[in-house]
């Protein structure tokens, strides 16, 4: 959230040289109005309207940019850009890992997966999807490359690059500027509320198991939004709020899909836990000893550098995250089982800390009460689900 609302605003004072405060004020309304009104359904019809709105940017961008830039070719060799670098092989295995891991976290994932009607439409949309995203993405990322090379960026005063296509859609004409202004604030909205969506989605079933209104879960979301957009509008590095995510995700993904397996029915809660804070901490513990001292190892964590700090620094948070949250997890493990084992010792029960669970129906079929007015043909099949609440330790 905070992340969306930071790219609206930069690209509106890119483009128009205005404030950009009162659009995300007004988005920020707009959504909650209309996401608490609607409900997570609504998202759905907000989301076609962006895959258009996608669509739409792109085939105006690719025209529009093919016609009226101009490359400098001087620019070209200067700015060093196809040159292999550091960076470059680093980023093979930070971005496989940053987005994977992060994609489990994104709970707006989850809900569109548990939405699909089939496993079928689930892997066609999947499969849909990652084409069409895949030329999206090689399209945008581009124009980066023509922002540099026609001098669009970084601009004067600099711009962060990660709005290169739209510092490069500001030198086309004022009609093209107006409409791809409208484009953004639509496609930004219909990201936004997904995110809220996803909230109270979250907030209701799993932190208050839907024992609370959602029109609390709401009123949390909403008093949510004001620190937002305040972290949103003092953080203009976007990358960088992504990273941040991305580093927690990476620590605590790794030991959370284990317990996805059914063969590890022995993996708990508080492997998981232990795991996500144990590699956040061996994260600060190689930056310190990378940097030497405990205050740049305390900033790794939030990547104060950025991603371009053109050394191992990012490098290594991104294997100690996943590798130190799995040591840890494995050592919570071993405490664990060995506690049990003392206890069922001291007290002299059978060690059953490894035994697998027995099968269970998720489905239960029971009948219908019969009343004296009732036939024997009236008894129907009733199915219910029965929840298997997991274990913490």
């Amino acid at each position: 959230m905070v992340a969306e609302l930071s790219a609206l605003q930069q690209i509106v004072n890119a483009m128009t040289g205005l404030n950009g405060l009162p659009t995300v004020i007004v988005q920020c309304a707009v959504t909650t109005i209309y996401t608490s009104l609607g409900g997570f359904r609504i998202s759905f019809i907000t989301d076609n309207i962006q895959g258009a709105m996608v669509v739409g940017l792109i085939v105006l961008a690719v025209i529009t940019v093919g016609v009226n830039t101009n490359i400098d070719r001087s620019l070209i060799d200067s700015s060093g850009f196809l040159d292999a670098s550091l960076l470059g092989w680093q980023l093979i295995y930070i971005l496989p890992v940053a987005i994977w891991t992060n994609d489990f976290l994104i709970s707006g994932f989850w809900m569109r997966t548990f939405a699909s009607k089939t496993d079928k439409d689930l892997m066609i949309g999947v499969s849909i999807a990652t084409v069409a995203v895949t030329c999206i993405l090689l399209l945008v990322g581009m124009t980066g490359l023509l922002a540099a090379w026609s001098g669009a960026w970084p601009g004067d005063p600099p711009q962060d690059g990660s709005i290169a296509l739209f510092l490069l859609l500001e030198q086309l004409p004022a009609w093209v500027v107006g409409l791809v202004l409208v484009m953004v604030v639509s496609l930004s909205t219909a990201a936004f509320d997904s995110f809220q969506s996803a909230m109270v989605s979250t907030g209701s079933n799993d932190i208050f198991r839907n024992r609370l209104s959602l029109w609390w879960i709401r009123a949390a979301v909403v008093l949510i939004i004001f620190p937002v957009v305040v972290v949103a509008l003092k953080s203009p590095d976007i990358l960088r709020i992504y990273l941040i995510s991305d580093l927690v995700s990476a620590s605590s993904i790794p030991v959370l899909v284990i317990g996805l397996s059914e063969k590890c029915y022995w993996w708990r809660g508080m492997e998981v836990v232990a795991g996500g804070l144990g590699g956040l901490f061996t994260v600060f513990i190689f930056g310190t000893i990378y940097f030497g001292n405990a205050y740049d190892g305390a900033n790794l964590l939030l990547l104060e550098g950025g991603l371009y700090a053109n050394d191992w620094s990012v490098f290594g948070a991104f294997i100690a995250a996943p590798v130190g949250g799995l040591l840890w997890a494995m050592a919570v493990f071993a405490l664990r089982i060995g506690f049990l084992w003392i206890l069922s010792n001291a007290k002299g029960h059978r060690f059953d800390a490894l035994d697998r669970p027995p099968p269970q129906n998720p489905l239960h079929v029971g009948r219908r009460d019969r009343s004296s007015e009732e036939s024997p043909g009236d008894h129907e099949a009733v199915l219910s689900v029965k929840s298997q609440k997991g274990k913490f330790f």
